[in-house]
């Protein structure tokens, strides 16, 4: 996965917080805008936890704020923070054009809390929704991390209604106290029908994969994992006894083709090596969050190895027989009595090259 496309996930989930307030909850109350945009947002503050390091980030990201639990008290922070700007604001005499009902937009930053969880839910990262009594991970897999089709309907859903006002402000028509809802309802509804779309095609395209055997051996699991813009495009990986199989899927055609095989990727024999980077802190928080983990050994100058973990939900298909570095990977280096010197997520350490 691409960590540009990652960093553009925020945008996704303000756009559908200022989409839900400008479709009509800002009729209700004032400041309705301003708190959906901000919860839909909240539970990403868990990503300071990378201050941290990046397994500590790794660990507690999507953790306790992205939580049926902890989305009340984020609610509650939000409606902390806009009741401090609606002071400030109002100390230099700025009114909202509707006066807040506190009440009111504590349950609309609690609904965008929670759509943020539903939101996350639906890419093949996942969230922990009952944390911290149950740490499982849960994802449905059928949308990409930052979907550009969402994307691009929100962002006119938001900005045409505000260029078409401009418009009849040059005109002398009369500006309406409300603007935007039918453009913020376009949006909303294309966002839901993109969700329809690739659940019905996530479905064929996991069935097809399920269809046939590979290399003679029936699949343990598989999966179907999203790629951004085409609906009927998907990352498949199969595992089976002995290995994981990639190649790409048309959900369009309900059938895998033999000849879309891309790579086979044999499961590595476990040995003390493997076994001391599972161990690791690194290991533990690694393989508890990796749906299709793949740990691979390589041999260090002096006797140390370097450990590479993978997820290979997150390896391109198209591209994967030209493998690199793979995306949110993670390292472990050992010394030669199997002792962790260095771990990190997302690049190998720096001076572990290998034989």
């Amino acid at each position: 996965m691409n960590e540009g496309l990652i960093l553009l996930d925020p945008v996704t989930h303000i756009l559908t917080g200022a989409c839900l307030g400008r479709a009509g909850l800002n009729r209700r109350t004032g400041l309705a805008t301003l708190t959906l945009a901000l919860a839909a947002e909240a539970p990403d503050i868990d990503s300071l936890t990378y201050f941290g390091g990046s397994v500590f980030g790794l660990q507690h990201h999507r953790g306790i704020t992205h939580s049926l639990l902890g989305a009340p008290f984020v609610a509650a922070s939000v409606v902390g923070i806009v009741y401090g700007v609606y002071r400030w604001r109002k100390r230099s005499g700025k009114e909202p054009k509707l006066p807040p009902h506190w009440t009111t937009l504590y349950l609309y930053a609690l609904m965008g809390a929670l759509i943020h969880l539903f939101q996350d839910f639906t890419n093949n990262y996942g969230v922990r929704p009952f944390a911290p009594f149950n740490p499982k991970w849960y994802s449905w897999d059928i949308v990409f991390i930052v979907d550009p089709i969402m994307l691009v309907a929100m962002i006119l859903g938001l900005v045409l209604p505000g260029l078409f006002a401009l418009i009849t402000e040059e005109i002398g028509t009369r500006k309406p106290q409300f603007r935007g809802r039918g453009g913020a309802i376009f949006a909303l509804i294309c966002v839901a029908a993109v969700i329809l779309v690739r659940d019905f095609e996530h479905r064929r395209a996991v069935n097809a994969l399920n269809a046939r055997t590979y290399r003679n051996e029936t699949p343990l699991r598989a999966s179907a994992f999203p790629q951004p813009i085409n609906p009927f495009s998907w990352n498949g990986v199969v595992e089976t006894k002995d290995a994981f199989h990639l190649l790409p899927v048309d959900s369009s055609a309900g059938e895998v083709d033999p000849e879309n095989l891309q790579v086979v990727l044999f499961k590595p024999e476990e040995t003390p090596v493997t076994l001391a980077a599972k161990r690791s802190y690194l290991g533990r928080v690694y393989l508890d969050w990796a749906e299709y983990p793949l740990v691979t050994p390589e041999p260090l100058e002096g006797g140390r190895h370097q450990v590479q973990f993978e997820d290979l939900r997150f390896e391109n298909v198209v591209n994967a027989a030209q493998r690199r570095r793979p995306p949110l990977g993670a390292f472990v280096v050992l010394d030669p009595q199997l002792r962790v010197e260095e771990m990190y997520v997302g690049r190998p350490p720096r001076g572990t090259q290998t034989k």
